[in-house]
């Protein structure tokens, strides 16, 4: 639409749009307004002849797969606002937390140190994908109530993972933002559930999938009217054995080039150590990532999940001030 189109000249697009039968998405910038038309491509003369409206700018056919994360659809970045804390704009985001929740003593410190060091969000898990049926699943209910605790004492929003559609209520009641995670990324009735939620939502890249495929998963999100969607590279598995994934730092660039949305960086996962999170985390803030996710816990050697690659508080607290030179030098704060 152009610049100033009133509301009626929106609702009137919208109404042939649907007229046509194609969906309409609407997606309003602080400048300009624009208006996904989304359909089979039946018709489409129909949707292009709207160019000839008084308020229509232009018509602009999108031919990526992915329609409504294309960045052809929106010229801007999404921002995504949690409780006040702005994700995708010039300021990076940190999240940081232990990967389960193990008790309230635990969690609570945890919270209390990296908010301290500068952290804008809480991680932490009550629901646990893991490889073996007989590793530590989780706290599930509990473990959220933990979480709920140490936001309220700190005031971090918080994230943490939906594992089955069944507990999408339950974790919804609790947190800021929804992740699912990386084994999820193509569970599609699980996205298509989270599309239609009001809260943002944390997708993690599969294991091996590739960034288009990884751009089709947000759609499936974007398409079911939720609009607030956080990408994260995670590490992909390669042949290499001495991490414990290979971390796409290329993938952020590219992501950053393709698509609006914002997208943050897991350096914890990616590589599985401890000792290469510090550096993987600065490269990840000077290629372009718009935040972190680092796992922080404050006994790692007798933590029930991830200890290998989770930092103590005070190695985080000094990578909080080695990473703030590194965003200033490209123009951001964190």
């Amino acid at each position: 639409m152009k610049p100033g189109a009133p509301q009626e000249a929106v609702d009137e697009v919208i109404k042939l749009i649907k007229d046509v039968g194609y969906e309409a998405h609407l997606l309003q910038g602080e400048i300009q307004t624009v208006i996904a038309a989304v359909g089979d491509g039946r018709d489409k003369s129909r949707i292009e002849s709207m160019e000839s409206l008084k308020h229509v700018e232009k018509v602009v056919p999108i031919l990526k797969p992915y329609k409504l994360a294309s960045r052809q659809t929106m010229e801007g970045d999404s921002v995504i606002n949690v409780g006040g804390v702005e994700i995708g704009g010039k300021h990076l985001v940190v999240m940081a937390g232990p990967c389960s929740v193990e008790g309230e003593e635990q969690i609570l410190e945890v919270a209390r140190a990296v908010k301290e060091a500068g952290a804008n969000v809480l991680r932490g898990g009550a629901f646990k994908p893991r490889t073996s049926p007989y590793s530590f699943q989780g706290m599930a209910e509990e473990g959220l109530i933990l979480l709920a605790k140490a936001r309220e004492e700190t005031g971090l929003p918080i994230v943490t993972e939906v594992l089955n559609p069944r507990d999408l209520d339950l974790v919804y009641k609790y947190s800021d933002i929804i992740q699912v995670g990386a084994r999820n990324m193509q569970n599609f009735s699980l996205l298509k559930e989270v599309g239609r939620l009001d809260k943002p939502i944390l997708l993690k890249r599969g294991l091996a999938n590739t960034i288009d495929e990884f751009l089709m998963s947000a759609e499936y999100i974007l398409a079911g009217g939720n609009r607030q969607v956080i990408l994260c590279e995670r590490g992909i598995r390669t042949f290499e054995t001495a991490t414990r994934n290979t971390l796409d730092l290329s993938c952020i660039p590219v992501i950053k080039e393709r698509t609006h949305l914002p997208i943050i960086s897991d350096p914890s996962h990616g590589t599985g150590y401890w000792q290469y999170v510090g550096a993987l985390s600065k490269a990840s803030v000077a290629v372009g990532a718009d935040g972190l996710m680092i796992e922080v816990h404050n006994q790692p050697e007798i933590a029930f999940s991830d200890g290998a690659q989770s930092l103590k508080p005070k190695k985080f607290t000094q990578l909080m001030k080695e990473l703030r030179p590194v965003a200033e030098a490209i123009g951001r704060t964190i």
